[in-house]
């Protein structure tokens, strides 16, 4: 049965215009975020939380980004109160939802110990992620659209700040500067071992390579939210035309320097200096300290954009009708704005993930 799709609905596209023909252009991406939605708030779910608390937790997350359009969807599917244990996870929720880079170990060992196991903390760290991806979408939706987006305007958000600890949970050194260097990353719960997944489940890790990944083997303990995820990113990054390939990492970057994800923009930062043959673009990027302007000393182009993404995403979001025009200015066609959206919106749902679940390491 297909469902029809969510964001097209609450970002009231037009049939037949421009940005339909972008989603459409971009049909993978615009599937697989719906197919997301329904790995997490279909009636079944491979974790422990139910419906309503996933339902509600998502009504939670939408409200705390200031989307009224999103929050009002989640409230209307959401059918009866909550039980006791879920008071718990609000502290976690709100830390990862607002300052996610201040999420520790203890958040987890908290709701270990508030009785949530492995895969219900992996399906509510999804579930956080996704709704702050879900939500700048559909503001820069709204915006391509020419709709009302709700909350703040006019504001760009400085660099964020990130951990500064020497080491990690198990003693391994800790990056505390941005780069483009390779870094390790470790899991602060355990990831599931290859053999304990089912052939079937074993294929499909094995189709996008994630058999040998600590990172995705914990992610595959939610097994249908990472193939619906892993299909989204797959839509977004690696897509013929539109937004320059340069140009989408650069976004993916721009959202891990606001939130303080040393990993996820060591790895876009590599990929938009090696493509764009910016390397010292990027370093310049990577050295902004923690409240300065992230576009400061970059080509006119790259300034718009990186005012765009850093807006997309704060917390709430902050990208304007008036940063659209600049960058239409700039001669971003609907299908560059479209890929420049949902590359930003991505990687609110990616450091989330990165950042609440482990670390980084030299």
């Amino acid at each position: 049965m297909s469902h029809p799709d969510l964001l097209n609905q609450l970002a009231e596209i037009i049939p037949n215009s421009a940005l339909a023909e972008a989603r459409e252009t971009r049909h993978a991406a615009t599937q697989h975020a719906q197919g997301s939605y329904q790995a997490l708030f279909g009636e079944t779910s491979i974790s422990g939380l139910t419906l309503n608390e996933r339902l509600t937790l998502a009504k939670q997350v939408a409200e705390w980004h200031e989307d009224t359009q999103l929050a009002d969807h989640y409230h209307q599917r959401v059918t009866e109160p909550v039980s006791k244990r879920f008071a718990a996870l609000l502290d976690h929720a709100e830390r990862l939802s607002f300052q996610p880079v201040q999420v520790s170990p203890a958040g987890v060992e908290g709701l270990l110990a508030a009785g949530f196991n492995e895969e219900e903390i992996v399906t509510l760290s999804q579930i956080i992620g996704f709704v702050a991806f879900q939500s700048r979408l559909l503001r820069g939706l709204r915006l391509l659209g020419d709709k009302s987006v709700s909350g703040e305007q006019e504001r760009i958000p400085g660099a964020g700040e990130w951990h500064h600890q020497s080491h990690t949970l198990s003693g391994k050194s800790a990056p505390q500067a941005f780069t483009q260097a390779e870094l390790g990353w470790e899991a602060w719960l355990p990831a599931k071992a290859f053999s304990e997944f089912n052939p079937d489940e074993q294929e499909t890790l094995k189709r996008f390579g994630h058999q040998n990944s600590d990172y995705f083997r914990l992610l595959g303990r939610n097994l249908p939210v990472l193939e619906q995820r892993t299909l989204t990113d797959k839509g977004i990054f690696f897509t013929p035309g539109g937004l320059p390939r340069a140009e989408r990492e650069l976004a993916a970057t721009i959202a891990s320097k606001i939130n303080g994800c040393i990993f996820c923009a060591s790895v876009h930062a590599r990929k938009a200096g090696q493509l764009a043959k910016q390397s010292e673009a990027i370093d310049k990027l990577l050295a902004i300290q923690p409240g300065q302007q992230l576009s400061e000393g970059q080509s006119s182009r790259w300034q718009a954009e990186i005012n765009f993404s850093a807006a997309l995403s704060a917390t709430p979001a902050t990208a304007s009708a008036q940063q659209v025009a600049i960058l239409r200015e700039q001669g971003l066609s609907e299908l560059e704005l479209l890929d420049l959206v949902q590359s930003t919106a991505f990687f609110a749902w990616a450091n989330r993930l990165m950042l609440t679940l482990g670390e980084p390491f030299n």
